[in-house]
């Protein structure tokens, strides 16, 4: 049972597990933690670990890691597919159907992250909400992402690249906010939106 909020550097490391599980199907190693979360020492990448662990997060037994069942983060769940439903005028929802497999739906490169804010109100995205990310490492004009920003702070904006590539902005989609305009060296695309959840 989780029983204790994240700090940023373990946050950062859940994620980056979630990613690595994603893309690879296997769980990275504590060198390729801590080479993924930008430090060297694989020691500290042990506490993370190990306080991820202890948060319920995840299981480490031996350096084996494994995301747990009721991991937030992890997209590993069917639902019951009960019928269909016009939205028009009503038709009858026949039970016991089938099941709707998330994991199908959403694929098997893509991880959640839970909103915090009111930055992309605009764009139907509100705080609270869950979206559903594909790993990318490359975004186009447009693209609503998660972008990293000089290694240590993660932000959800549209994506738009300056014509020669020099530069990135990430906009948010909030009238009373300014986009930021950053050097593109110093941001890192971790993802880009495909889906979203909103428990009502």
């Amino acid at each position: 049972m989780r029983t204790e909020a994240l700090t940023r550097k373990q946050q950062q490391t859940l994620d980056f597990i979630q990613r690595y599980i994603a893309r690879h199907a296997t769980a990275p190693k504590l060198r390729e933690i801590a080479e993924g979360i930008g430090i060297r020492s694989r020691g500290v990448a042990h506490r993370y670990v190990q306080a991820l662990s202890d948060a319920g997060y995840i299981a480490s037994n031996d350096g084996n890691i494994r995301l747990l069942a009721d991991n937030p983060h992890r997209i590993d769940a069917t639902l019951p597919l009960l019928g269909k439903i016009a939205a028009g005028k009503p038709i009858e929802a026949i039970p016991g159907e089938d099941q709707l497999d998330l994991r199908d739906f959403f694929g098997s490169n893509n991880y959640a992250v839970r909103v915090q804010g009111d930055s992309m109100i605009e764009a139907g995205i509100y705080d609270g909400d869950t979206v559903i990310i594909e790993f990318r490492e490359t975004a186009e004009n447009g693209d609503i992402v998660i972008a990293l920003i000089d290694e240590c702070e993660a932000t959800l904006k549209y994506f738009q690249r300056s014509h020669k590539g020099r530069y990135i902005k990430l906009i948010p989609a909030n009238k009373d906010m300014e986009p930021m305009v950053y050097e593109a060296e110093r941001v890192r695309i971790q993802g880009v939106v495909i889906g979203q959840i909103r428990r009502y």
